[in-house]
């Protein structure tokens, strides 16, 4: 299928450089490529040309007057020799600004194109707004739950990725995230009864069964997550996904809160919760729904959670500094009070250092 190569060019001129000089010498080579040229110029000596193709693509220059060149190239590509066009056309423009800058001191900053429209969307941004271009190479799974859309894609770094709306969930790659929500090897499971809520993907069931639980109880809404993870990221959940229940495991496909009122009204009590939801909220808005959200599963987390309990979950991105801070206020606010720590855990295919959280109940007088 062919997509929209985007590719772009940064110069960054020295204080001799002149924007009509760069302006007038690049002029030949996009004559060469046969496209029209349309010129539009400003009082503070900026410029932008915009030149244009019969066969539809269209090259942006943008000259800043305090030296700062920006060339933005848009082609449809549909073959190998579009590709090599492109090619030859930055080369051409990086070495005659080379050239013209030659008296100048600058800079040249050449980044990779982005594809836009192909079979294969690569391209999700980080909890803190940057873009990762991910080397995926082929669409597993892709469906729509009547809760959320759900895509499982190959990465050739970091295996089959479980994208849930748009945002990266877990990879099979990703065993520092499960790790990390159970408590960084640092937690006796043996004999212990454990209530996990969300986890679809299967990992966290499936590390903790290894290590010998009483019971673990895995509340997941959506059992297509499940149904696409059990066959398409099996490196991450073994073989514990493909039955409900198992000699140490059990998973209801069922809301959490209900279940969790459920078990609160029963007086039923766990050793540990964790909770694998989602992230804390982006928004620093205390009235966002999530918040809400995320409050009203403390609470009901801390009702079922044993006196010496610890309840464990993710945070989001170390550099949302904010949205932690109120997150670490809400638990100020529970019923009962609480003291907590956290851990900053490298996720491999999140490229990002995340924070997780262990709360647990303050001991009584």
């Amino acid at each position: 299928m062919a997509a929209a190569r985007h590719s772009t060019l940064d110069f960054m001129l020295g204080a001799k450089a002149d924007g009509e000089t760069i302006l007038k010498g690049l002029q030949s080579i996009f004559q060469e490529q046969g496209m029209a040229e349309s010129v539009h110029t400003w009082q503070d000596h900026s410029y932008l040309a915009t030149y244009t193709n019969k066969n539809g693509s269209f090259a942006n220059l943008r000259i800043y007057p305090h030296g700062l060149v920006l060339l933005d190239l848009q082609r449809y590509d549909s073959d190998a020799q579009s590709k090599e066009e492109i090619d030859s056309l930055l080369n051409k423009v990086e070495e005659r600004m080379k050239e013209l800058n030659q008296d100048s001191a600058g800079r040249v900053k050449r980044l990779p194109p982005i594809v836009r429209g192909g079979a294969i969307y690569r391209y999700w941004p980080t909890a803190d707004g940057r873009l990762v271009e991910y080397d995926i190479d082929e669409v597993m799974y892709d469906e729509d739950s009547p809760y959320q859309n759900i895509k499982i894609l190959h990465s050739k770094q970091f295996g089959n990725i479980l994208i849930l709306s748009g945002d990266v969930n877990l990879a099979e790659s990703d065993l520092a995230y499960t790790r990390a929500i159970m408590g960084s090897g640092k937690e006796d499971y043996t004999g212990k009864d454990v209530l996990l809520l969300g986890g679809g993907d299967g990992g966290i069931v499936c590390e903790i069964v290894k290590l010998k639980p009483k019971m673990v109880t895995m509340v997941e809404i959506d059992q297509m997550v499940s149904d696409g993870c059990k066959k398409y990221m099996r490196k991450t959940c073994g073989d514990v996904l493909d039955n409900l229940k198992g000699d140490c495991y059990q998973v209801l496909i069922e809301d959490c809160i209900p279940v969790l009122k459920r078990y609160a009204k029963e007086g039923r009590e766990f050793d540990y919760v964790i909770n694998d939801l989602t992230a804390v909220p982006i928004s620093t808005s205390p009235e966002d729904s999530t918040w809400e959200f995320l409050r009203l599963i403390l609470d009901l987390s801390m009702k079922v959670l044993k006196q010496d309990g610890k309840y464990f979950t993710q945070g989001n991105c170390v550099n949302l500094t904010e949205a932690l801070s109120l997150y670490e206020e809400q638990l100020g606010r529970l019923y009962c009070p609480v003291e907590f720590s956290k851990e900053i855990v490298c996720v491999p295919s999140y490229l990002e250092l995340w924070v997780f959280y262990t709360v647990w109940k303050k001991a009584k007088p």
